[in-house]
């Protein structure tokens, strides 16, 4: 895919020798050292405030014996979160030339996603959404703004682009107004069919040039924020047995739980890092898919942290379910997170059918942990322990055979 358009002269200087207004064109693509800015950082993490909100209702409706409902809603409100978080990622990948304006919309983003935070529990527990449509489109309108600096900086096919950007976001933002006025039993409905346009916007802007988004600086942004996530449920979880332990001094009960919920966390992050990814995105297609795909990448990682709060919850005999809920609040999504990024992520990089099947073999042994009972979480996370030593050791096995070939040593 050939980049979008020349390169911006207005590109980030330093602060000596730029103007606190600039045009907003496409960066340059091939541009060496790109990397996440401190405003993308600060942006991630108060998305994170959002994700813990959505985790902790889920907790609450796992524990409840409501898992149906409370996946449901958890869904919604992360799709909504994580929406608003990828398109800024990719227009920031294109665009972002870290000047007045730009800082100052990007901070009204942030305000917007914190409202929507502050909704969370009321849309679990009272299905009332005013305040969360009002963050959302507070984010989006925002977005708007910026593709319209866009198209006042540009001409051309890259101006027409941006146009559809920011035509394509207000039409979907009018049908997520609706969702205020409508009757409770077709919100679902309703809502997927928004989402699902809100998903196509990007396709029906792109399709007259690509944007001139960075793959390795979009690699990185999807990586930090898996490491933000997979951080999160990390406190979430730490949380919950410390207050366990001080509560109901249980600590025997616990400490498979906190063993085994370290193990699933540390193999989640170390299979999602394994693997060069920037190298696959090489056009709009292949980036989408991927792209696209994480939220369910990033979903299950939050769910994991609310899957062991659950767990801990079950083993204090806070939470009124089985073992087995709670076990699957755990297993299943880790399984689905093993999945995602074999199918996303690390399938393009194996080689032979071996290391192929390490990932989909995990997920399958990591489902049938949760019938284990109160060893359920441990046995999961030895599983995903194992898998993390069977990948490394097929592929260093791979690269000696390599090796030798090049060699011409005989391989054994």
């Amino acid at each position: 895919m050939t980049p979008s358009s020349t390169p911006a002269p207005d590109a980030p200087r330093s602060p000596a020798h730029r103007s606190p207004l600039r045009r907003l064109t496409a960066r340059d693509r091939s541009e060496v050292h790109r990397s996440a800015t401190h405003l993308e950082l600060f942006f991630d993490l108060c998305f994170v405030v959002a994700i813990a909100q959505a985790g902790i209702e889920l907790v609450h409706a796992v524990a409840e014996g409501h898992a149906g409902e409370g996946i449901l809603y958890y869904a919604l409100v992360f799709f909504a979160i994580w929406w608003a978080w990828m398109n800024f990622t990719w227009f920031a990948s294109a665009y972002d030339n870290d000047d007045v304006l730009y800082r100052v919309v990007t901070l009204i983003q942030i305000a917007g996603v914190l409202v929507l935070a502050a909704s969370v529990s009321r849309a679990f527990e009272d299905h009332e959404y005013q305040a969360g449509v009002v963050g959302y489109v507070i984010m989006r309108l925002a977005s708007v703004s910026q593709w319209l600096r866009v198209a006042r900086s540009s001409q051309g096919k890259e101006r027409r682009v941006a146009l559809r950007y920011a035509g394509g976001v207000v039409l979907c933002q009018i049908g997520w107004l609706s969702l205020v006025f409508l009757p409770q039993d077709t919100l679902v409905a309703v809502f997927v069919v928004m989402a699902v346009l809100e998903m196509c916007v990007p396709a029906y802007a792109e399709k007259v040039q690509p944007t001139s988004w960075h793959p390795r600086h979009i690699a990185e942004r999807y990586g930090l924020f898996t490491i933000i996530v997979l951080g999160e449920t990390i406190a979430a979880a730490t949380v919950a047995v410390k207050t366990g332990i001080d509560e109901q001094d249980a600590l025997g009960e616990l400490l498979p739980i906190a063993a085994g919920g370290l193990l699933i966390i540390f193999a989640a992050w170390w299979i999602y890092f394994v693997v060069p990814i920037h190298g696959h995105l090489r056009s709009n297609r292949q980036a989408f898919l991927w792209g696209y795909g994480h939220y369910i990448v990033f979903a299950s990682a939050a769910a994991i942290g609310a899957g062991l709060e659950v767990a801990v919850e079950q083993a204090v005999g806070k939470a009124h379910i089985s073992t087995l809920s709670a076990s699957a609040a755990v297993t299943l999504p880790t399984a689905l997170y093993l999945l995602t990024v074999w199918a996303l992520h690390s399938r393009h990089f194996k080689v032979g059918i071996a290391q192929q099947l390490v990932l989909p073999t995990a997920a399958l042994l990591v489902i049938c942990c949760m019938f284990l009972g109160e060893w359920a979480v441990l046995s999961a996370g030895l599983v995903c322990a194992l898998t993390v030593a069977t990948g490394e050791t097929l592929t260093a096995r791979t690269t000696a055979r390599e090796r030798e070939t090049a060699l011409g040593a005989p391989v054994a």
